[in-house]
Order: structure tokens, then C-alpha cells, then sequence
């Protein structure tokens, strides 16, 4: 999985990266904004990724790690008027922190009760978020001023810049987590997945591990909350409910849980079907639903997972 066919790994990354990037020449503005929207969408993936498809840690906290990452840019820029760099930097340590803080404690569970904790703490993030509403903004949210949406000169209420700014973002976290599955600490999340008592006996750590690939899930989404207040110009808490706990494993799910591209494609596929089916239907839920049903019966690994299990071996 994280080892061999290290020059087509890379070249099949870096050719989805120049394809993404040579596409904004034929698509509408639209179609731009809502290829940035995936893009974002994608990195949040890849961060929950990290903790369920690479470390097998089942969550369904990592909205609080979205909302804080949203807040923590958001709030600055709104407040005291920081531009997009400081703000996008401060939302990524905002959830990288966050989900330190949850990992201290809700590691020392497993399996169904690391889930049920993690909910739990999303739903109290949810809450405070809430009660904070002079602040927050609450269920109604607040926009970010236009002052705010600038990096490096450019504005980020455009659509060219933010494309381009999504689509760097989407880079770094693509290659970065390339790296970090194909490390020697990639590997160890791997082996801890796969076999916790053994890799104990081997002398590693299962708190620490864990704890780590859940802090660098926690930076992978706080950086997506961030890019999407800042991009989109909207702070809110419908950011903070469990759907956006919920969405993150269904991307992963359905492109391939513990490959490097499965987040990005599950959330292409995800979004091309809800769009698809409310063209079809009002029950679009159900159209989905049983896509996904379909998935679960015939792919259960997901699409890269099935075909790196039967064509692809070298697929990382």
C-alpha cells in the first residue's frame, strides 16, 4: 500500500494536479467555483482520511475540527481584520488544536465509544458555537468582509484567484499526505490499523501514534474550514453539525478509504450524484442512498480501494 512504484505514485498525482489546474481554461465560472468548493471539500477528506483510512480511528467529531478551523480564521478577520494569510494559517492550528485536545481524552476509548465521544464533543462544540451567537454569528453566521478575502493582493471573492487558491491548497495537501502515507510513520499508522497488539509488542506507542494522526487530521481539516470561510465568505454553524462529520467518511468511503486519491474522488462522485439526482427528483436522498448501498454491497473498499485490490496493486 505505501511502498513501490514511487515514480508512476508521483506521476499520477502530479498529472491530476496539472489536469485540475489546465481545466480552469474550459470551465464556466460556475463550474469553477464548484470545482474550488470540491477541492476544499477534498482536503477535509484527506484529513479524515489520515485518522479512519490510514489509522482506523471511526470519528464522528471531525466537524468540530472543520467549525474550529472555521471560527479560528474567521473570527480574527471579522474582529480585528486580518487578511487571508494570518487568518488561514490561524484556522489550521485552530483545528490541529482542537483535535489534540479531543484526542487526550477521547483516545483513552475505542472502537464504538471513540465514535460516540467524538460525536459527543461535536455536538458540544455545536452547542457552544450556539450560545456564543453574540459572537458567532450562531445559526445565521456572519460574512467575511471583503478586506479580508485578500492573499498576496489577489482577491479571493474572484473566481480565477479563488480556484487558484483552492487548487494550491488542494496540492499541498495531496502531496503532503503522499508523503506522510508512503513515511515510515505512514507505515506505522498502517500497522496500527491493520494490528494494534502487534505493533505494541514492536515497541510503538498506540496513544502517541494515534494521537498524532489525529492532530494532523486536525490541521488537515481545521486549513479546510479556514479556506472555506475565507473562499466562500461565509462563517456559520451549520458548519459545526454532525452532516459535516457524516460527509467527510462518506467521500472517503466511496472513493477508497486508506488511498491518497479516494477523499478527492468521493467528493467529486458525491457531489455529481446529490447535483444529478435533484435534477431527477425531490427524494434526491433516496437516489443517493441507494448509490450508496450499492457501493457498500459490490466495492466495499470503495472505487481506488476495489481497483488497487484487483488491477491497480501500486496504487498508494
Amino acid at each position: 500500500m505505501t511502498g513501490g512504484g514511487g515514480a508512476r505514485v508521483w506521476g499520477l498525482h502530479l498529472a491530476i494536479l496539472m489536469a485540475l489546474l489546465l481545466a480552469q481554461a474550459w470551465l464556466s465560472p460556475y463550474h469553477l467555483t464548484h470545482l474550488s468548493r470540491i477541492m476544499v471539500l477534498a482536503v477535509f477528506a484527506m484529513g479524515y482520511n489520515l485518522a479512519f483510512g490510514y489509522t482506523g480511528l471511526l470519528s464522528l467529531g471531525h466537524a468540530l475540527f472543520l467549525g474550529a478551523g472555521m471560527y479560528a480564521a474567521g473570527l480574527p478577520a471579522q474582529l480585528w481584520g486580518w487578511t487571508a494569510g494570518p487568518a488561514l494559517i490561524a484556522g489550521t492550528l485552530g483545528g490541529g488544536l482542537m483535535a489534540g485536545a479531543v484526542g487526550l481524552l477521547a483516545l483513552r476509548t475505542a472502537g464504538v465509544s471513540f465514535m460516540i465521544v467524538t460525536l459527543m464533543f461535536a455536538q458540544a462544540g455545536f452547542l457552544t458555537v450556539l450560545y456564543l451567537a453574540p459572537i458567532t454569528g450562531g445559526d445565521d453566521g456572519f460574512a467575511v468582509a471583503a478586506a479580508s478575502r485578500r492573499l498576496l493582493g489577489f482577491d479571493l471573492s474572484t473566481d480565477t484567484p479563488r480556484f487558484l487558491a483552492a487548487w494550491a491548497l488542494f496540492t499541498v495537501g495531496l502531496l503532503a499526505s503522499l508523503a506522510l502515507v508512503r513515511s515510515r510513520f505512514g507505515r506505522t499508522m498502517v500497522a496500527m490499523r491493520e494490528n494494534e497488539e502487534r505493533s505494541r509488542m514492536l515497541g510503538y506507542n498506540p496513544f502517541a501514534v494515534k494521537l498524532a494522526a489525529l492532530v494532523l487530521s486536525g490541521l488537515y481539516s481545521g486549513a479546510a474550514g479556514a479556506a472555506y470561510g475565507l473562499l466562500f465568505g461565509y462563517v456559520g454553524a451549520s458548519f459545526a453539525t454532525i452532516q459535516y462529520s457524516i460527509l467527510p467518511m462518506l467521500y472517503v468511503l466511496l472513493g477508497g478509504a486508506g488511498t491518497t486519491l479516494g477523499p478527492f474522488l468521493g467528493a467529486l462522485l458525491m457531489v455529481a450524484l446529490i447535483e444529478a439526482a435533484t435534477g431527477i427528483t425531490t427524494a434526491h436522498q433516496f437516489l443517493l442512498g441507494a448509490a450508496l448501498l450499492a457501493l457498500v454491497l459490490f466495492a466495499p473498499k470503495g472505487i481506488l480501494g476495489t481497483i488497487r485490490e484487483r488491477w491497480v496493486k501500486w496504487l498508494p
